[in-house]
């Protein structure tokens, strides 16, 4: 797959998924919480599959397919 997931879109969609995984697990959302895995594991893997479809792509052209 392409990356097309930037260092800054990267960095905040982990800190997303780590905060709604936490207020899932700690705090109002209960199992809500769980939406947290979606930016976790596109941030991880660097690919977002709705930027596929949208043609979005904040990816440097240097580090794609890397």
């Amino acid at each position: 797959m392409t990356r097309n997931v930037g260092n800054t879109d990267k960095w905040l969609r982990i800190a997303a998924g780590v905060v709604l995984l936490a207020l899932g697990l700690f705090g109002p959302l209960g199992w809500w919480g769980l939406v947290g895995l979606v930016p976790l594991i596109t941030g991880l893997a660097g690919t977002c599959p709705v930027y596929g479809l949208l043609g979005v792509d904040t990816c440097p052209l240097d580090r794609r397919n890397a």
